[in-house]
């Protein structure tokens, strides 16, 4: 089999409602690797898995993840219209992500959501809710903020870490191991980009690809062995990667 890693973007996003607890349990159950999400905090500074600064795209209430208490987005569900057959999805805290995938061995990729607001300390108070909950060998931290992920590099110097990035860095293979990262995310259209997936498989860095949806780019990615694909439709890539007998 191919050494490549399937990661759920934001759970089995594809099928459920994204970086819930009913998409997270899906991706198991779909065969995925590893599991990727978005950590914000809440006003009473609970970290918290959702993606965009606020809540108006996937709840029906509008405003900042910042300026709400964890009791107040308990109170809400998400993305009930577009997935009817998910009518309870609450935005779950990190501390139950973790809790509840811990059993099953996935891995976690971590993404710290301080590219907008920099959430204060929110470096430290992930850390320690990783250590608490003992999955620290499992969790991979990455950002578009890579203050942050230096910062994770202080508190948890033996963490596994990752740069995010959308733009063309220069020279971002040397950048990383500068810097003592150990991998690097790009997106999908930026590994088109003339030699660069080449040229990051050759760093020795690990390299997962974000976000992988397209079938003939699963299959192109899994053949030229990348480290993982994070698509929102994990039980698409399991099969292109068991097709493709790597």
């Amino acid at each position: 089999m191919s050494k490549t890693k399937i990661f759920a973007h934001r759970g089995a996003s594809g099928y459920a409602p994204e970086n819930t607890l009913e998409a997270f349990a899906l991706a198991i159950k779909q065969g995925a690797d590893g599991i990727e999400l978005d950590v914000q905090l809440t006003r009473d500074r609970i970290p918290v898995v959702i993606h965009d600064e606020t809540i108006d795209r996937v709840t029906s209430k509008t405003g900042y993840v910042k300026d709400y208490t964890l009791k107040e987005l308990k109170e809400l569900t998400v993305l009930e219209s577009k997935f009817p057959a998910y009518t309870t999805s609450k935005i779950p805290t990190l501390e139950e992500v973790l809790d509840a995938v811990k059993a099953s061995g996935i891995l976690v990729n971590i993404e710290l959501k301080t590219g907008i607001y920099w959430y204060p300390d929110i470096e430290q108070i992930v850390a320690d809710l990783v250590r608490k909950s003992g999955m620290e060998e499992k969790v991979i931290y990455s950002s578009f903020n890579h203050y942050s992920i230096q910062q994770i590099k202080k508190i948890v110097p033996e963490a596994e870490t990752a740069y995010l990035y959308s733009d063309v860095i220069l020279d971002v293979t040397d950048y990383a191991k500068d810097t003592n990262v150990d991998g690097l995310h790009p997106a999908i259209y930026h590994v088109k980009i003339a030699d660069f997936l080449d040229e990051y498989l050759k760093s020795g860095l690990n390299v997962r690809v974000w976000t992988v949806n397209e079938e003939k780019d699963m299959d192109w990615l899994i053949g030229a062995g990348v480290t993982a694909i994070i698509t929102n439709y994990p039980d698409v890539a399991v099969q292109i990667k068991k097709k493709a007998g790597k």
